[in-house]
């Protein structure tokens, strides 16, 4: 057999050829780092995202690693580094998709800001070091200004423009808006002939940016300019969600996603109707729910609450010995108090590193402290701590970082926060919660995950409107009015890919059925499987399952594992 050294080394080509022989030859993460460098140096020669040149740039790097990965003696490998090997032209695949609809999405913006170029140009011919020719900028700029108002008189004239892409055009430009800024200040009294030329056409240019930005908001897209916290969004369709399941190794559909959202929703139904009678509330566990809200510590207690809830999280999974927990990850646990604007977007805990907590500051209004309080009770909070520090995000984090750290660009939210919310399943397996205000804490969450599941892919499916789930999640799962629009107003605003709420409850039931496959059949203990997860860290939960079943599968292999038929018939908690 020729050694694996030798065939990476004749099949790899360029700089992947530098390989010393020190490094593991049967491990691709120094290859996978190269690339990686590769591709952030590329995204800082060209920092627009816009910028055709950065996507040609882009294609031809992807391409170019793509062909590289495939030359690879695939069966030759050892299991690590298949897994890697799938993994890289996976995300090589996703790239090249994204850039292609990306491509797509900036020919329907360049209708409504045809002039975006101008300023891409200058950036990147300023980042190239290409001397600046003053007097030919500032015509440029005289000309830009112009174009804008042009552009601005066509539009006016159009009736029933795309909303949705007409706000993608506004964000648009208010980025070039920066850009440009950011261009004048490089030359701007470093070079005297600039400035005499150039900054008067740029002021004019900036000052109509401003305006142009506004007039898609208002006009067409029908938000008021300092409208801050309008929902807006832009719904991908099925197509796109099918090519993102298809590259998240999950071969199910929207509906069937859907459906068993609805599913896992009547079970957490029937367990808060339960809770609620033991409450003395008979069957409206609405009532219940509004008893448990009210629940709340005073203002200026909810640090002291949360270290201790983080504490019984802790012992709880240390005492049934269910993942370790290393001694650096208790010491490291961090908390600071998230701001009144960010919680117009977040309105209860974020995780990881360290745990951001909402809670009223004296500067919110009453009504908008009262949501707060009663958004972040003790008993909903009891339900998320574990979820955000460990066993979750903060436990993931820690070990990220120190096993197969090369992987983190393969992310996954379904690895992510599959992970949090399917250990909210364990310990409610395992009797975590202690009495019913407990378990009706646990079960809202669950409630939201399967809402979470149901409107963002009906709102990309293009059959619900933000309004409507907002309403959903006020109706179904009990969310005051102001954390309902928080929560759309996040899933919506364009700083998550669209499967990224679907991700939390569906990634859940990925772990769970793969627990049901290796833990319930007593082929491994619960802590050397969940120790195992974390050891690979963040990538598609079918491939860790097919690392720990040994099956892995050729790149470009098809969605095969149907998890959702291992859970057909039961429960989400196995009693």
């Amino acid at each position: 057999m020729v050694p694996v050294a030798l065939v990476l080394t004749l099949a790899l080509s360029g700089a992947a050829l530098e390989m010393k022989q020190s490094a593991d030859p049967d491990d691709l993460h120094v290859l996978i780092a190269r690339y990686e460098a590769d591709r952030n140096d590329l995204i800082q020669l060209y920092p627009i995202e816009s910028s055709p040149a950065r996507r040609t740039r882009l294609g031809e790097l992807y391409r170019h690693w793509k062909a590289e990965f495939e030359k690879l003696p695939f069966e030759k490998l050892s299991p690590t580094a298949k897994a890697d090997d799938v993994l890289v032209q996976n995300h090589l695949v996703r790239a090249m998709r994204q850039l292609d609809l990306d491509a797509a999405e900036d020919d329907k913006i360049r209708h409504f800001i045809p002039f975006a170029q101008t300023i891409i140009e200058l950036e990147e011919a300023r980042i190239k070091m290409v001397p600046v020719e003053p007097e030919k900028v500032a015509a440029e700029l005289g000309a830009l200004t112009k174009t804008m108002a042009a552009t601005k008189a066509q539009l006016e004239k159009e009736r029933n423009p795309d909303k949705h892409v007409a706000d993608e055009a506004a964000q648009l430009a208010g980025r070039l808006r920066t850009t440009l800024e950011r261009w004048f200040k490089f030359y701007d009294g470093y070079d005297p002939m600039f400035t005499w030329w150039v900054e008067a056409p740029f002021k004019e240019a900036a000052k109509s940016l401003d305006e142009f930005g506004a007039f898609l908001r208002e006009k067409l897209v029908g938000v008021k300019p300092d409208d801050h916290n309008a929902i807006v969004g832009h719904p991908v369709g099925r197509e796109s969600l099918m090519a993102d399941l298809q590259n998240e190794m999950i071969p199910y559909t929207p509906e069937e996603l859907i459906a068993e959202a609805q599913r896992q929703y009547s079970w957490c139904e029937t367990e808060m109707k339960q809770a609620s009678r033991m409450l003395g509330f008979g069957d409206d566990w609405k009532k219940a729910l509004e008893h448990v809200k009210g629940l709340h510590v005073e203002p200026g207690k909810q640090p002291a609450l949360i270290k201790q809830l983080a504490t019984e999280a802790i012992d709880f999974v240390e005492g049934h010995d269910l993942v370790t927990v290393p001694a650096m990850a208790k010491e490291t646990l961090r908390m600071e108090m998230m701001s009144p604007d960010r919680q117009l977007v977040n309105p209860f805990f974020l995780g990881g590193p360290l745990i951001i907590v909402s809670y009223p500051t004296s500067a919110m209004s009453q009504d908008a402290k009262l949501m707060s309080m009663r958004g972040n009770n003790v008993h909903f909070s009891r339900a998320t701590v574990q979820h955000e520090l460990i066993p979750g995000h903060h436990l993931q984090d820690y070990m990220e970082s120190r096993y197969r750290p090369y992987r983190r660009p393969f992310g996954t939210p379904f690895w992510v926060e599959g992970w949090a919310v399917y250990w909210e399943m364990v310990l409610w397996d395992l009797g975590f919660p202690k009495s019913p205000e407990d378990r009706i804490g646990m079960l809202f969450w669950r409630m939201h995950r399967c809402a979470r599941v149901e409107f963002s892919l009906k709102f990309h499916l293009g059959q619900m409107s933000a309004q409507q789930c907002i309403d959903m999640l006020v109706d179904k799962v009990g969310h005051e009015r102001a954390t309902a629009e928080g929560e759309v107003r996040r899933s919506f605003n364009g700083s998550y890919p669209p499967l990224y709420q679907a991700a939390y409850l569906v990634g859940a039931l990925q772990f769970r059925a793969l627990r049901h496959e290796l833990v319930d059949s007593g082929k491994l203990s619960e802590k050397a499987f969940h120790d195992a997860i974390l050891h690979e860290n963040s990538v598609p939960v079918a491939m860790v399952r097919a690392v720990l079943t040994g099956d892995i599968p050729a790149p470009g292999s098809k969605p095969a594992w149907r998890f959702l038929d291992g859970l057909s018939g039961e429960n989400v908690s196995r009693k």
